[in-house]
């Protein structure tokens, strides 16, 4: 198997050989290109030492010299060269509490986490793959290196990790692999929320977020995201449902593109109905005012796995109002782009539309052409340039302070105003909206 390397990355390579020194791409540059895909960084592993690589190269930034990496600046472009190394004992489940270097390439590979992740490349020497890291790339496997209950101890979080590589690729995740994270999930909860969090993004945005089903079927989520097994066990009997309330948030995942707003919205936006559901005397499920349950939810889950400010407030508004289904007409429609905001609105329709097409065939058409219906009158008012909001409104509280109104009066007055020009968009106009408001105040 030839790779292709970099120009500088074979600079990098050759120039520390002729130092006297090893040296070869490795990790998942190697397993990138191997499936044909272009790596996203180029690693470099060495048998130099960290100040060795530094008396070598011109410009190197100390990026983790106690650990063994430096990089090598080229023309304003990074490259990570590690020396070989050996990881000491993972007392606290995530990081080495020492490492000591070793000349041998065999140890450092020896120590990383998937076989497919464990190759290392020369230009000269070609592939070296002492664990079968190419055969599981052409099988689809996710499998440890070596013992996976020791790949785990160390490292807890490549437990998710590994759910993560799986869902990148579409691999499958070997049985020794699955049996050992079933048994060191528990563990996950010595690590960081960020880490997790992390994680479980790259998850969800990946190509195949459906995959999300192994942190259930291995324990994960049970420690992580514990109201999503409830989401599992909690059945949908009603027409309009095929799966679960957990299979059915699996499927929207993947109805909606992989972007990390959509995706969270589809984990979550249904996370609040197991505590809403009632069965009626006919045996039919219902799950009323489960969105602004699951809006609840969704702000608590959210924060706990130290989501940022943004990403909660626009995730929590999609989930709130997500089941919000406005009529195929200019007012119905101007008024659901009032509540949900016009930064929001084509979000809000996708997520209609991915949360229409995981459920069951029943009524689908009906409800896809309401859906289609609402999106040509949402272009049609944008076309047109109809007012949606306060700012946009042809009166202010200067003018109704003008006509004698105060206090909390002044909103209570600005947005009975707007409600009048959402429901008639000739309505914003100065002179018509202040004899209206003095109307209402004679009323």
């Amino acid at each position: 198997m030839h790779i292709l390397l970099p120009d500088k990355v074979n600079f990098i390579i050759e120039t520390l050989e002729r130092h006297g020194f090893e040296a070869y791409a490795v990790g998942g540059c190697v397993r990138d290109s191997l499936i044909g895909r272009e790596p996203k960084d180029w690693d470099i592993t060495t048998s130099a030492r960290p100040e060795e690589v530094c008396s070598v190269f011109r410009r190197t930034v100390d990026t983790g010299m106690k650990h063994g990496t430096v990089t090598v600046m080229l023309d304003r472009e990074g490259f990570e060269v590690t020396t070989y190394r050996i990881d000491g004992n993972y007392s606290d489940g995530r990081h080495p509490d020492s490492v000591s270097f070793t000349p041998h390439l065999a140890e450092d590979l020896r120590r990383r986490d998937f076989t497919i992740n464990a190759m290392a490349y020369h230009p000269r020497a070609g592939l070296i793959d002492l664990f079968g890291g190419e055969q599981d790339l052409r099988d689809g496997v996710i499998r440890c290196v070596g013992d996976p209950d020791e790949r785990f101890h160390e490292d807890t979080l490549r437990i998710m990790r590994a759910v993560r590589f799986a869902a990148r690729f579409g691999f499958r995740i070997d049985g020794a692999t699955r049996a050992a994270i079933a048994g060191h999930a528990g563990n996950l909860i010595r690590i960081s929320a960020e880490r997790i969090r992390d994680e479980l993004v790259g998850t969800i945005t990946s190509p195949h977020p459906e995959q999300f089903r192994d942190f259930h079927e291995l324990g994960v989520t049970g420690v992580i995201l514990p109201e999503f097994d409830v989401c599992m066990d909690t059945p949908q009997h009603t027409p309009h449902h095929r799966f679960s309330v957990g299979g059915h948030i699996l499927c929207s995942m993947t109805m909606i593109p992989p972007e990390r707003i959509l995706r969270l919205t589809m984990l979550l936006h249904d996370i609040g109905k197991p505590a809403m559901r009632t069965t009626d005397a006919k045996g039919r499920d219902h799950f009323k005012g489960h969105a602004g349950k699951s809006a609840e939810m969704a702000e608590g889950i959210l924060r706990r796995l130290r989501f940022d400010n943004e990403t909660r407030k626009k995730t929590v508004n999609l989930i709130r109002w997500h089941d919000l289904r406005p009529k195929a007409e200019a007012a119905s429609v101007r008024r659901a782009v009032h509540l949900i905001g016009e930064e929001s609105f084509r979000d809000y329709l996708a997520v209609q539309r991915a949360d229409n097409e995981a459920k069951s065939f029943y009524k689908r058409e009906e409800k896809m052409a309401r859906l289609d219906g609402v999106s040509r009158v949402y272009e049609e008012i944008l076309a047109r340039g109809d007012c949606l909001n306060l700012k946009d409104l042809q009166i202010d509280g200067n003018d109704l302070k003008e006509m004698g109104i105060s206090g909390r009066c002044i909103g209570e007055y600005l947005e009975k105003a707007l409600d009048a020009v959402l429901e008639d968009p000739s309505m914003n106009d100065r002179e018509k909206l202040i004899r209206y408001v003095g109307e209402l105040c004679v009323s």
